[in-house]
């Protein structure tokens, strides 16, 4: 169809890896080196922060398949983050 804009793969293939990321610093994902689980909330928040700021920058860019994957991601791991810190708080 002309004029449309294509998907660019590159797109999804860096928010899934930003997402990965993520799931790593809120010990969903278990670290490769240990084998366990480590919560980083400050590297966390860094994704997040990232994240939210593409959305912004982004804004009136994205295809509509990128646009539902970034605020997939975002409504995915913000859950994660918050439960996470609710476990250090827990913890301390």
């Amino acid at each position: 169809m002309p004029g449309a804009v294509e998907t660019d793969p590159r797109f999804s293939e860096f928010i899934l890896l930003q997402a990965q990321n993520a799931g790593l610093f809120l010990g969903q994902i278990p670290h490769p080196i240990s084998g366990q689980p480590q919560i980083n909330l400050r590297a966390a928040q860094s994704v997040l922060d990232s994240l939210e700021m593409l959305v912004g920058k982004s804004r009136g860019n994205l295809t509509p398949p990128e646009a539902k994957l970034l605020n997939a991601a975002l409504t995915h791991l913000r859950p994660l983050y918050a439960q996470a810190a609710g476990q250090i708080s827990n913890n301390s």
